[in-house]
């Protein structure tokens, strides 16, 4: 086949869907994590000072899972393919690790054994769902053209999104529907606990769809498809420092605006959960059944969230540059979560989160459209999974000083936290000045 040709080939609307259907499988998961961690670890008897150290494990594990999966995969095919078996073993795990977390409080251990339970679950549960999310963003980068990308990962954004309103919306249907949403002293509430199950099916569903309707390329294709020559497939592959040293500029400037990005966000799935409940619910008291009724409310702000990016992931694509969408999109987000610090009324917050919806639009789908259009396909799905590092080292090093801002910084109060997460994304999108478009669109 003509490799011009071959470049040149479009997918239909429903193979570009197919591609990413199962992240929202996925992406449940993930949101029930981002959005009920807090929440279980206070209901376990967290310290409110040290929160934001539970944090650290997630986008550790994702550090250090997503670069192998990644490296492993680019080296694997088999008659399944090369990102597919890494999707299936990450699910599997994903679905029984999210049955055991939320039971962290149920098994008769003591409150430090409780803890260390949680830990260890949530260990593996992150592990797990970071093995089966990273293959989506590399089958787009894998099968998708250029021309196409910026469509594909706007699907996958919509699909992520999709996945996350319904999983943040979880826990308070089941109390509408009669589930008991407060339970004894250091247990979960049934809520969050059939939430989790719930999400455990669906993820089955989803990632039994995606082996079913995708047929990734053989190894001779794939190669016509990149471009990439038989001799150059076959020299020798580079290590994680060769790669981060022969990386385009575009992955350390994008990486640049990615820190201040996913740090901000890393503060709103920590404390949204005790600033809801301080400035709406005027309780700090997990034990209290406003708290648990802020913990559900959490879930409706952050679907508010998820809606407000799909809407603005229609707006995106009018935008003419990359870096105009990605500057308007993190100082609307930045507004999003300063206004949060003035509001007492908790429909009023559904403005705010609105707004941080554009910004978290932005995030799912901007970088990887401008990184992939600057990669060869020879190494894809190792910079992908060293690009996790620009999501991940950020979420550590917020997790990490977040305790001590908490105490030091905004006086023990987590709503204050929220003005923190405004300002880092305000310096994010200033940041943005330094990606170089022109290298970004050719």
């Amino acid at each position: 086949m003509d490799n011009n040709l071959q470049k040149k080939r479009d997918l239909d609307f429903w193979s570009l869907w197919n591609l990413s259907f199962g992240f929202f499988g996925v992406q449940i998961a993930y949101s029930l994590q981002s959005a009920n961690i807090s929440r279980i670890f206070s209901t376990l008897g967290a310290d409110p000072h040290n929160l934001s150290y539970f944090w650290i494990l997630p986008p550790l594990m994702g550090m250090i899972v997503q670069p192998f999966v990644g490296i492993l995969s680019d080296k694997t095919w088999t008659r399944f393919g090369r990102r597919i078996p890494y999707l299936f073993v990450g699910a599997f795990f994903s679905i029984i690790v999210m049955s055991l977390l939320p039971n962290a409080g149920s098994f008769n251990f003591t409150i430090a054994g409780a803890m260390v339970f949680g830990l260890i679950a949530l260990m593996f549960l992150d592990t797990s769902i970071n093995m089966a999310m990273q293959p989506f963003k590399m089958l787009v980068g894998d099968m998708v053209n250029e021309k196409q990308k910026g469509l594909a990962y706007s699907i996958q954004s919509f699909l992520v999104n999709a996945g996350s309103l319904l999983g943040y919306l979880f826990p308070i249907i089941f109390t509408w529907i009669g589930i008991k949403n407060v339970a004894a002293t250091g247990v979960v509430p049934d809520t969050v606990i059939y939430s989790f199950y719930g999400g455990a099916i669906i993820l089955v569903i989803c990632v039994l769809y995606t082996i079913w309707k995708v047929k990734e390329m053989p190894p001779k294709e794939y190669a016509e498809f990149h471009g990439i020559e038989k001799q150059e497939a076959e020299k020798p592959k580079e290590n994680f420092l060769q790669l981060l040293k022969n990386a385009p500029k575009v992955f350390w400037t994008v990486g640049l605006v990615q820190f201040f990005s996913w740090a901000a966000f890393m503060y709103m799935w920590t404390y949204t959960n005790g600033g809801i409940a301080e400035n709406i619910w005027n309780t700090t008291d997990p034990k209290s059944a406003e708290y648990q009724t802020a913990g559900n409310w959490v879930g409706v702000v952050f679907a508010i969230q998820a809606l407000g990016s799909v809407i603005w992931a229609i707006v995106i694509p009018r935008f003419k540059s990359y870096k105009l969408a990605y500057i308007v999109s993190l100082l609307l987000g930045a507004a999003g979560f300063i206004s949060t610090i003035f509001i007492h009324d908790q429909y009023l917050l559904f403005i705010s989160y609105l707004l941080i919806g554009c910004a978290w639009s932005a995030m799912l789908s901007l970088p990887f459209t401008i990184l992939t259009n600057a990669l060869s396909g020879k190494n894809m799905g190792a910079y992908l999974g060293l690009f996790n590092g620009t999501i991940c080292l950020p979420q550590i090093v917020a997790a990490s000083l977040g305790g001590l801002i908490y105490k030091y910084v905004v006086g023990e109060s987590s709503i204050y936290m929220l003005l923190v997460a405004g300002i880092l994304l305000i310096i994010g999108a200033f940041s943005v000045f330094a990606i170089k478009e022109k290298e970004i669109i050719e």
